[in-house]
């Protein structure tokens, strides 16, 4: 039986992805909403980008619902303003994504409590403006901060996702992927993007890297009880258009107002990936709007060759900062030996 379009628009189909759980949710669902009568006592999670937006309410409602959150800033005093404006247990860490020995000095904070991760949202985010070409180290800043450095704290977190019960990786990607990436897909030949560089383009194709990376991840972790899946927020007047000018600020701010979600919808697909009982089997999808779809008619977002590809060329850039992770024993973990808690 065919799965029913959802919605299309510029020759673009957002098809209902096959054997995944339709949620009762939409565009209109808040975080709350999507949560309400979650019990996330015990478990343990960390967001990237937790100072405001979506990763902000993100925190926020997973603390509500009983979880331990470190959420993460480049600015630590930032991020331990945010998390004292929470009711519940927050902790803060800084990560700088730009700068792998900064991601790794904050997986090794992260972990060094030993605690399984249950959660861990992928969220902060970079947006340039202007269509000025910046580099990190020889490759587009776009690429390193929301591709690259998320790469390098997966793999040091890694470890510690294998040792939860149900371990969930989410990736907040967007739209941009199949919308404004490079219509050959990731160009892997110029990751400078010295020829034809925009700063949508940029951004698309580092979002694309997100759905992709995602993708990669759910294949390598087949077998594992860790999943990994990746989303659209939808459209949300947040921090991340800080770097556009004035006028493209002032209309994107009109668009979201006439047609956007608030922040309160906006983490709502975030925290319904990763909370939802419906989903602990669900890898390798892509989430719009609180349900898995899959994308036809443009882009490469079920590229699985150009997802393998990416992780081979993540791996070579990052080599320095990686390490092996382990899956663990299950028999030794169910029966204490592995791992210990935090009282």
């Amino acid at each position: 039986m065919a799965v029913p379009p959802i919605s299309g628009c510029e020759n673009v189909d957002r098809v209902a992805a096959a054997n995944v759980p339709r949620s009762p949710f939409g565009a209109d669902s808040t975080a709350e909403e999507v949560t309400a009568g979650v019990d996330l006592s015990g478990k343990f999670a960390v967001v990237t980008g937790c100072t405001s937006g979506i990763g902000f309410e993100t925190m926020r409602v997973l603390a509500k619902r009983g979880a331990n959150v470190v959420g993460t800033s480049r600015s630590l005093e930032k991020a331990e303003a945010a998390c004292s404006r929470i009711e519940g247990v927050t902790r803060a860490a800084q990560l700088e994504l730009s700068d792998f020995d900064s991601v790794v000095a904050c997986a090794e904070s992260i972990r060094s409590s030993t605690t399984p991760i249950d959660i861990l949202v992928c969220n902060a985010g970079y947006r340039g403006g202007g269509n000025e070409r910046r580099l990190v180290n020889g490759i587009e800043k776009h690429f390193v901060v929301n591709h690259l450095g998320h790469f390098v704290l997966v793999n040091r977190l890694l470890d510690s996702l294998l040792l939860a019960s149900q371990g969930r990786i989410v990736v907040v990607a967007s739209r941009a992927a199949y919308r404004g990436a490079p219509a050959a897909g990731i160009d892997f030949d110029d990751l400078a993007m010295a020829r034809n560089y925009t700063d949508s383009a940029a951004y698309g194709q580092s979002k694309l890297a997100n759905v992709l990376f995602s993708l990669q991840l759910a294949e390598m972790l087949r077998g594992s009880r860790v999943t990994s899946n990746s989303l659209h927020p939808g459209v949300i007047n947040t921090d991340i258009d800080r770097n556009l000018n004035p006028l493209t600020r002032f209309g994107f701010g009109l668009l979201t107002k006439l047609s956007g979600k608030t922040l309160e919808e906006g983490a709502a697909t975030s925290c319904y990936v990763a909370c939802s009982d419906l989903l602990s089997s669900t890898s390798g999808c892509y989430f719009e709007d609180c349900n898995a779809v899959n994308i036809r008619g443009t882009g490469h977002m079920h590229d699985s060759a150009m997802a393998e590809k990416l992780m081979l060329v993540s791996e070579e850039l990052t080599a320095k900062y990686l390490v092996e992770p382990e899956r663990p024993d299950w028999i030794e973990v169910e029966n204490g030996q592995q791992y210990k808690t935090d009282g």
